[in-house]
């Protein structure tokens, strides 16, 4: 009895991994995230998420609404006031290249040790703001509980989106939503995916 129980829990175990983490399963087969060269994206290396404008005519940037890095939302603005953003895997994997469809999460890289003093990481994450009553990419985030993923743009090659997966513990994984930007430049949860590209920052 004891090893039929075993062996049942082992079971559980291992079917809460592959289907709570498809990452850690399929993170080698797919595509590596391109920067705007053609080179791979590296996990911890700096980059502009970069976004052409709706006209065209000048190319935008995210950054954020405040002084504070990590008390602040998360904007859509000109190129010479973006900020630049660090990628980290949620689960490791054996290089460290930025790979589509898997869960990361995302950082300002900067000075955080303000941040740090306080308790709040330069961290993306989903929050709920009174003022625009609902749902915003804010900082602040949690290691592994704030998860985003870059797929490729179905309606151009040339363009990736950003999505947000909101985890439900113990055992949901529950469906990813579009990042896109709502009319006040703040990224949002839900809305029409925003076309975005990676600059290195140097």
């Amino acid at each position: 009895m004891k090893i039929t129980n075993v062996l049942g829990l082992s079971f559980l175990f291992f079917a809460f991994i592959g289907t709570s983490f498809p990452e850690a399963v399929h993170a080698k087969d797919a595509a590596a995230v391109l920067d705007v060269f053609g080179h791979e994206v590296q996990a911890g290396a700096r980059y502009l998420i970069v976004a052409p404008s709706t006209d065209n005519t000048t190319t935008l940037a995210v950054t954020i609404n405040g002084q504070v890095l990590c008390n602040s939302d998360v904007i859509l603005s000109t190129l010479n006031e973006s900020l630049p953003i660090t990628f980290s895997p949620v689960i490791q994997s054996t290089d460290s290249v930025i790979r589509e469809g898997t869960h990361l999460n995302v950082n300002f890289a900067g000075p955080s040790a303000m941040c740090l003093m306080g308790g709040v990481t330069p961290m993306w994450k989903i929050g709920f703001s009174t003022t625009l009553k609902g749902y915003i990419v804010t900082t602040g985030g949690v290691d592994r509980l704030n998860r985003f993923k870059i797929t490729k743009y179905e309606g151009d090659n040339s363009f990736y989106q950003l999505s947000f997966c909101p985890m439900s513990e113990p055992f949901c994984e529950c469906s990813c939503v579009p990042v896109g930007v709502n009319g006040d430049k703040n990224l949002v949860p839900g809305a029409g995916p925003l076309l975005v590209m990676f600059e290195p920052d140097e």
